[in-house]
């Protein structure tokens, strides 16, 4: 049972004067500057309470449980008028904390009493309950062994965290009437790394998927799918499709004709002859995906699936051409994985409504070497997409958020854009 202040003498004018109005700037979505790993933060007030709710994942690999989400900090008034902020992070309640607002989109908080964020049993008392908490499990339950030590190592560096952060703002995607799917927010699985969160928004003739949270392969505010909406794919019958060189040969075709039509738009432009420099709303045709000397890794065939030992997947590219096929019915087309791609969810859609030619990006630790990658795009319905990395025999399937988020549009458009760019420029 929470025990709220006595605001009877005071008056809502207080209220609204030393609590609402003055951190009015920081409700919304934010985005914690935690390295590589990023992570997804909503403000919202609460009765006459503001409060910092971290959302995270559900547990790897069950992409379509609800997300969970904890208080990071809190701020209401105290009887002599001013605005207190308590710090919520550890296991023995409130305690003093301080926020400053840097500027209109970014602000910090601090604690000032990190001895409540400590354990009587130490470090190893601390692992074991942040374990439980991100994964559901007990370090013993996970064999792979590069999975145990992507886990020690996030907690490591995140733990370093639990004294001061900064935020920056983040808004949810505009929708438009010509959108493919609603935009938003979405879990996805991510093989060793677990389960993450990507922003899907449409971009006239590409979608992006931009990771809110990430991996130290490939960290947080990089796009992780790109997905040419001109490229339509067209699945073979599901006998065939469980042939992956039969996949593989028709994502490789639209790849070359994805590379002649970059090549022959190039050269009309040196011409003089090219199209119209395209809009912001469009995605310019980026470099044709070139194939490394050496070939990728692949993913550990563990007890954990994908997610390989070397690279970790992600996504760019696209290229606009005539005008996209007429859509298929809603009943969609028998789906199937093909033999040998790895999986983190077995319990993904057996139908899907249509597919896109689309690049992931690929990159050894610490984002070093990233490469472009082909792969194709798989929308099964309205809450549920799934990404087929080629190169890396891996798949990912997405879940949409469903919860429900306060003061998160972006004023414009162009303010949007602007966001993505800024978000993805920190981790380049």
């Amino acid at each position: 049972m929470r025990i709220l202040p006595d605001y009877e003498h005071m008056g809502y004018r207080d209220v609204y004067t030393c609590l609402l109005h003055r951190y009015r700037h920081i409700l919304g979505l934010w985005q914690p500057d935690i390295g590589p790993y990023g992570g997804l933060l909503n403000v919202v007030v609460d009765g006459l309470f503001i409060i910092g709710w971290m959302y995270l994942p559900p547990h790897d690999p069950h992409v379509d449980d609800p997300m969970r989400f904890k208080p990071l900090f809190r701020i209401h008034l105290m009887e002599r008028k001013s605005a207190t902020v308590e710090c919520m992070y550890g296991h023995k309640g409130p305690h003093n904390g301080h926020i400053q607002i840097v500027k209109k989109d970014e602000f910090s908080t601090k604690c000032n009493q990190t001895d409540h964020h400590r354990m009587s049993g130490g470090r190893q008392e601390e692992f074991r309950t942040w374990l439980r908490e991100e994964w559901g499990r007990t370090l013993e339950d996970i064999f792979h062994e590069h999975m145990q030590e992507l886990i020690l190592m996030k907690f490591i560096y995140t733990s370093q965290y639990d004294n001061c952060l900064t935020y920056r703002r983040i808004y949810l995607p505009p929708r438009r009437p010509d959108d493919l799917i609603k935009p938003g927010l979405f879990k996805g699985t991510y093989g060793s790394h677990g389960l993450e969160i990507v922003m899907l928004s449409f971009h006239g003739k590409c979608a992006k998927g931009t990771k809110i949270t990430g991996d130290p392969n490939i960290p947080a505010g990089q796009q992780t799918v790109e997905i040419d909406l001109m490229h339509r794919i067209q699945l073979p019958d599901v006998e065939n499709l469980r042939n992956f060189n039969e996949l593989s040969r028709i994502i490789l075709e639209v790849r070359e004709q994805v590379r002649q039509e970059q090549q022959q738009q190039q050269e009309g432009q040196e011409e003089g002859q090219g199209r119209a420099r395209p809009s912001a709303r469009e995605c310019p045709p980026g470099p044709a995906y070139q194939k490394p000397e050496q070939p990728v890794p692949a993913p550990a065939r563990g007890a954990e699936g994908g997610g390989g030992t070397e690279k970790s997947v992600e996504a760019v590219g696209g290229v606009p051409r005539a005008a996209p096929e007429p859509a298929p019915s809603e009943a969609g087309q028998p789906f199937v994985l093909p033999a040998g791609v790895i999986s983190r969810n077995e319990d993904y859609p057996r139908t899907c409504r249509m597919c896109f030619y689309g690049t992931g990006l690929i990159a050894g630790h610490g984002f070093t070497s990233p490469e472009r990658t082909p792969g194709i795009f798989i929308l099964f319905d309205e809450d549920r997409f799934g990404f087929i990395w080629l190169e890396l025999k891996s798949f990912s399937l997405y879940s949409r958020i469903k919860a429900t988020f306060q003061n998160a549009e972006p004023p414009s458009p162009e303010a949007f854009d602007e966001m993505l760019k800024n978000i993805q420029s920190l981790t380049t």
